[in-house]
């Protein structure tokens, strides 16, 4: 079965090209990596270079930037904005309504509040690496 793809521009002309996720109908960029597990709920979208992991969960109405890795059995709330870069380690929650800022790194089983701004690591452990071979994160 060929899922079509839709192209949207965004406000500075830039038009990206996403499928439609299996799981949840949620949009994901065609240069995006996602687990065939994951959820990504219909109205959420993943942009290009972001990494889904195993079992992760994206709620309605979610971003997920570009760059941004989402490893195995995170869930991200409803209207949850993960910034570029951004890396949320294995089983991490994100409440709903909140933001997380370019280039911040949320450990292993972090929680993070609705309604919250994160500006800076949390929950982050200086011995904990990302593997270049997949981009997910990996216990050192």
């Amino acid at each position: 079965m060929t899922r079509p793809i839709e192209e949207i521009e965004d406000e500075t002309g830039v038009v990206t090209k996403y499928r439609r996720h299996l799981n949840g109908r949620g949009r994901v960029a065609s240069k995006a990596k996602v687990h065939p597990s994951a959820f990504i709920e219909s109205s959420a979208y993943v942009e290009s270079d972001a990494q889904v992991g195993q079992n992760a969960w994206i709620g309605a109405g979610s971003w997920v930037d570009r760059g941004a890795v989402i490893s195995d059995g995170v869930f991200v709330g409803a209207n949850v904005h993960i910034g570029r870069g951004v890396l949320v380690g294995r089983g991490a929650r994100l409440g709903s309504n909140s933001r997380i800022e370019a280039d911040v790194r949320i450990g292993d089983e972090t929680r993070v509040e609705r309604d919250t701004r994160v500006a800076e690591d949390l929950g982050w452990s200086e011995r904990r690496r990302t593997s270049p071979a997949d981009g997910f994160a990996k216990a050192a």
